[in-house]
């Protein structure tokens, strides 16, 4: 399988989004994304993972039975995940503690088993390697921004704890958007606040699919239209 890697970007970050429009990983979108930096940590911690399973897989496909094959890829991100917690604990161990489970329940993400035995294992390690960057990629974008809004809405700030992921020199990078006082809203910090901005997000999403699929059909219509002919014709 070759896919043209414009066509990989464009599916990982929007058309094939996997929080979007696969709707895989909700329950550790759903549960950390309460700040930007708690969704920005699971988010590159994802990425890495997909990056080094998809190219993994794709490297030893020809060379694992097919009754094997499940089994091995998930030992391959399980190991991936093993050296992000190994990373996290070295160098943001109170973001791994905030995260928590979440971090070995990367394992268990269908998003990446399902693209590591859908796409990687069927195709070249470019393409592999590429897909999984802007899945991961794609997860994250929706992971930032969902936290933002919780944050935001929640808390009225944005980067509040950024220090647990940049260290002690980003203490000062909290952004105050409210006034001080600002009472919060308790639900958006939530996981029912979750629930309800992630259903915004898709919402807009399908929205502005629609629209645009409008767009290319008047346009189409518009360049099909015949040309008027004038004059005798013999």
């Amino acid at each position: 399988m070759q896919t043209d890697l414009r066509t990989l970007t464009w599916n990982g970050l929007w058309k094939n989004n996997p929080a979007l429009v696969q709707l895989l990983g909700l329950c550790p979108l759903l549960a950390v994304s309460g700040t930007v930096i708690n969704a920005l940590g699971l988010g590159l911690a994802t990425l890495f993972v997909l990056m080094g399973s998809n190219l993994s897989v794709s490297l030893i496909r020809n060379h694992v039975a097919d009754h094997l094959r499940l089994p091995a890829f998930v030992m391959i991100i399980a190991a991936f995940t093993t050296c992000v917690e190994l990373i996290m604990q070295a160098y943001a161990f109170s973001l791994y503690q905030v995260l928590g489970l979440f971090i070995p329940l990367i394992v268990t993400n269908c998003a990446i088993l399902g693209r590591a035995d859908g796409f990687a294992r069927k195709t070249t390690p470019l393409p592999a390697l590429v897909d999984g960057v802007m899945m991961g990629l794609g997860f994250l974008l929706v992971l930032v921004v969902l936290g933002a809004l919780r944050e935001w809405i929640g808390l009225g700030t944005l980067l509040d704890g950024a220090h647990l992921l940049f260290g002690e020199g980003a203490r000062d990078w909290r952004i105050q958007i409210m006034p001080d006082s600002y009472p919060g809203v308790l639900i958006a910090i939530l996981p029912p606040g979750a629930f309800i901005l992630l259903g915004f997000l898709i919402a807009a999403k399908a929205a502005w699919d629609q629209r645009q699929s409008r767009l290319n059909q008047t346009q189409v219509v518009a360049g099909s239209k015949r040309v008027r002919v004038t004059g005798d014709v013999s």
